[in-house]
């Protein structure tokens, strides 16, 4: 387990190679690829999701196909 000493080390080791202002950017790049990698992780598992249950899919858009001919039947009655 690394304690506090060790990362002050590394952190004042990181700072003396790379320099104040170069650190900030990588900073961000590093967290700009974490985001980007989570959210491919993300994408992924809807695919998998998908892939598991095609049916699902019909399966909701059946009721929202359904409710709106329901609907056009509801106003072309008020209609009358």
């Amino acid at each position: 387990m690394i304690g506090t000493s060790e990362l002050l080390l590394i952190g004042a080791l990181v700072l003396l190679l790379f320099g104040g202002k170069k650190l900030p950017e990588m900073m961000r790049g590093l967290g700009q690829g974490v985001r980007s990698f989570k959210d491919g992780m993300k994408e992924g598992a809807d695919h998998q999701v998908d892939a598991a249950n095609p049916n699902d899919a019909q399966q909701q858009a059946a009721p929202q196909q359904q409710t709106a001919s329901t609907e056009k039947k509801n106003e072309q009655t008020d209609d009358k």
